[in-house]
């Protein structure tokens, strides 16, 4: 089993409170409050300023020139390309810029953010991928379960184009991907000691990832 399958089978009750939580069934049956969606926007947003800096964090973990592209890659598609169709999904729904970069970073943003940076400092590459796997890998997972949802891509749904971006091949690609390299990087660095480290950390960022959810909700 690769080790990504072996860190979601061994924590699959925290990783389905994520995957299947509450706000996630809002989106795909549109009753999600606007007011909730709109907040987990602006929170969002600035959670990709702090997922740009863990992945930059990663050029100086990498220990190869492949390694150091990627991450170079990822964080200059988040600063350059994301950010920018993050604020004009925002603007859609009625908010600035201005108000986006002005609202202070949530307790669950922080702590969540916070921790990835913090994990990514003390580890290496593959401490750095197994606490961003929730949000790049479990998104995907997200995204192509609710696009499967009767009536979640009708035009009825207001965050029918929430699902459509994280259910694209585009997307599903970069999630297998995500996949590909905690394997490749755990058959290299994954010991059976150190699984039980691995494990801890997926556990702890896919809990914070449900709390980012929960955010939303708590209007």
């Amino acid at each position: 089993m690769s080790l990504f399958n072996s860190l979601k089978n061994d924590n699959l009750e925290t990783w389905h409170s994520y995957t299947k939580h509450e706000f996630v069934q809002g989106l795909g049956n549109g009753k999600l409050p606007i007011a909730s969606f709109k907040k987990y926007l602006v929170q969002d947003y600035l959670f990709l300023i702090e997922f740009a800096r863990a992945y930059a964090l990663g050029v100086y973990k990498s220990t190869d020139l492949t390694q150091m592209r990627k991450c170079l890659s990822s964080a200059k598609g988040i600063l350059d390309t994301e950010m920018g169709l993050h604020i004009r999904l925002c603007e859609s729904w009625g908010l600035s810029e201005a108000d986006i970069v002005a609202t202070p970073e949530d307790p669950a943003n922080l702590a969540y953010t916070r921790y990835v940076l913090d994990t990514a400092m003390k580890g290496d590459m593959l401490d750095l991928k197994v606490a961003l796997a929730p949000c790049a890998i479990g998104y995907g997972e997200i995204g192509a379960a609710l696009a499967l949802q009767e009536g979640a891509l009708s035009a009825q749904n207001p965050y029918a184009e929430w699902i459509r971006e994280y259910s694209s091949d585009e997307y599903q690609e970069l999630a297998a991907d995500a996949v590909k390299e905690i394997d490749e990087l755990g058959a290299l660095y994954a010991t059976e000691a150190r699984y039980v480290q691995l494990s801890r950390v997926f556990r702890e960022a896919t809990r914070l990832e449900a709390n980012f959810w929960q955010m939303g909700l708590e209007l």
